[in-house]
């Protein structure tokens, strides 16, 4: 059993601390505010929690569950507390620059992202077996060492997860288009629509929208801080996909401003017959 660190205590931090406090390890808990600190401890997501920064002094692996602009900068603030062997690992969506940047100041560092979420967030939602069936993906380096990689991977087989091991630049940009770019589009969506100039028709749309557009409109309507956050970190990679998906956007245009109705059947018989290759059934309600 392993004496574990969450930093950060919000929905997956809290769902991790759940789950690994059920498996029997010793979870440790660090949170900004007093009052997380002490929900942290009532639903026993941890048995030990504070807002001090060395409470990670006895933990042998540390999960940094911050934002993705403050995991490099808390882990610098970790780093005078941890012992030598001490395994340090994320949960961030981008791997590229914070694996770079971690692996320089801390060797024993393996990038980590649990594809698991829920519509809400903070640690008030946070619960048991989130993680379960759900991709979990591992970002090692040739300097990451194998011992970390094989500690962390057995954590994350317990908690029942599917595990996947990827290059940071590949994870950045295959999440680019299954993550990211729908966020992107998503919100796009909502955007066009608040454009229709007439008052009586947009609220009959609104009024009329169901199920297909809540499921298309729900990424789109999350963290504005997430969002702005995905495309800062990921920048290029989802730029990428942005081009190439205006590129579609224009060819569909173009269909059917030629009334070319077999060449758009076509399309979308394609696109009918690519769908279930990105979509586990238990899993549709996305990330």
């Amino acid at each position: 059993m392993h004496t574990i660190a969450i930093v950060g205590l919000g929905l997956i931090g809290g769902s991790l601390g759940l789950d690994l406090s059920r498996l029997g390890h010793t979870v440790l808990g660090i949170a900004r505010r007093p009052e997380t600190v002490d929900l942290a401890l009532g639903m026993g997501a941890v048995q030990e929690a504070s807002t001090d920064l060395r409470l990670v002094k006895t933990a042998d692996l540390v999960f940094i569950c911050t934002p993705l602009d403050r995991v490099v900068p808390l882990a610098q603030e970790l780093i005078p507390h941890l012992q030598e062997p001490t395994i340090l690992t994320d949960v961030g969506s981008v791997k590229g620059s914070i694996v770079r940047d971690l692996e320089a100041i801390w060797p024993n560092f393996v990038g980590g992202h649990p594809m698991a979420g829920k519509a809400e967030a903070g640690l008030a939602v946070a619960e048991a077996h989130l993680f379960r069936g759900r991709p979990y993906v591992l970002t090692p380096t040739e300097r990451t060492p194998k011992p970390a990689q094989s500690i962390l991977a057995n954590l994350i087989q317990q908690l029942e997860a599917r595990l996947y091991w990827c290059s940071p630049s590949d994870h950045d940009q295959a999440v680019a288009w299954i993550s990211h770019l729908p966020v992107m589009v998503s919100s796009s969506l909502i955007q066009a629509c608040q454009q229709e100039p007439q008052p009586a028709i947009l609220a009959l749309a609104q009024t009329l929208a169901s199920s297909g557009f809540r499921d298309t409109s729900r990424v789109g309507g999350g963290s504005p801080e997430l969002g702005t956050l995905m495309a800062r970190y990921n920048r290029e990679a989802l730029l990428r996909a942005l081009t190439i998906y205006q590129a579609e956007l224009a060819s569909l245009s173009h269909l059917i401003e030629r009334e070319d109705w077999p060449a758009l059947h076509q399309l979308l018989t394609g696109t009918q017959a690519a769908r279930p290759a990105y979509v586990v059934p238990e899993l549709e309600w996305g990330e």
